[in-house]
């Protein structure tokens, strides 16, 4: 059977050229909804920055998780619309598809009991606000910086760059380590024959030059506290301070402490004892 040029120029007249047009709209429709979904995220969370470029504050974190989950969950809506309008340009009847669609969501969901799981747990830690992300947190015994939380998961980095993927569902109990404010623990050991009111005003003038310090007074929230001696240790008194800091720079801030502590010791001719054991042979002396 021979097709004539007439034939295959009217079936791409009245067939091809308007389904291609009407695909090339929708293309078009979805590329534009992508980018206002972008637009309305980017609008969010400027709106939520503060003039503070070093930290990202409380409001910020959970402006930008919450934006990342719907963005990604109305491009998801998008793409399945966008499908099955093109379905119907091809003359495919949807609503068979979509009556199937949820007569095996039923069935499925009778076997995809964990997948609700995680989903529900994902939805209630973002409306509970347990973390956020850019938070430190330990969870499922896992600790790392939070990269991404999507309604099923949540993804952890932790101090050797490896990443870890948690199911939500699989979260009982969670530590935020940075959630409004942060502490610094720091023990410090002296020798037995120190005097202890010293050396108390030695951490207590270390903690408030710190404190008075450009580079640090954004870090620092409170007057570093010198609680008094915490243990009678083998070899050792040891000494605890609290430093209270903005989230994240608790580690930071100790580890500045920590040496300034030792500078100042030396100048003070302060010993910071190390473990030491006397041996004895069991020979008698002569």
């Amino acid at each position: 059977m021979k097709i004539s040029q007439e034939y295959l120029l009217d079936l791409l007249i009245t067939k091809v050229i308007p389904h291609a047009l009407t695909i090339i709209l929708i293309l078009i429709g979805v590329a534009a909804a992508f980018k206002f979904i972008r637009m309305v995220g980017e609008k969010i969370i400027h709106y939520t920055e503060d003039d503070d470029r070093l930290s990202v504050s409380e409001r910020e974190k959970r402006a930008q998780t919450l934006v990342n989950i719907i963005s990604h969950t109305s491009q998801i809506i998008v793409i399945v619309i966008a499908v099955l309008m093109i379905c119907r340009e091809f003359g495919v009847n949807v609503t068979p598809l979509l009556t199937g669609a949820g007569i095996i969501g039923v069935a499925v969901g009778f076997g995809a009991q964990s997948l609700i799981k995680d989903v529900l747990t994902g939805f209630f830690i973002l409306m509970e606000n347990q973390y956020r992300v850019g938070d430190v947190v330990k969870i499922a015994g896992l600790a790392g910086l939070v990269e991404k939380i999507n309604l099923r998961t949540t993804v952890l980095r932790d101090l050797q760059g490896v990443v870890h993927v948690i199911p939500n569902g699989n979260i009982s109990t969670v530590s935020n380590m940075t959630f409004t404010w942060s502490r610094c623990v720091l023990d410090i050991g002296v020798a037995y024959k120190e005097d202890l009111d010293h050396v108390t005003r030695i951490l207590e003038s270390e903690g408030e030059k710190m404190m008075n310090e450009p580079e640090w007074r954004k870090f620092i929230m409170e007057k570093p506290t010198v609680l008094g001696v915490e243990e009678f240790a083998e070899s050792q008194i040891t000494l605890r301070v609290l430093i209270k800091t903005v989230p994240l720079k608790q580690w930071d801030v100790a580890r500045n402490f920590r040496g300034r502590v030792k500078k100042a010791f030396d100048r003070e001719d302060i010993e910071i004892p190390f473990p030491q054991r006397t041996i004895w042979t069991g020979k008698e002396q002569s």
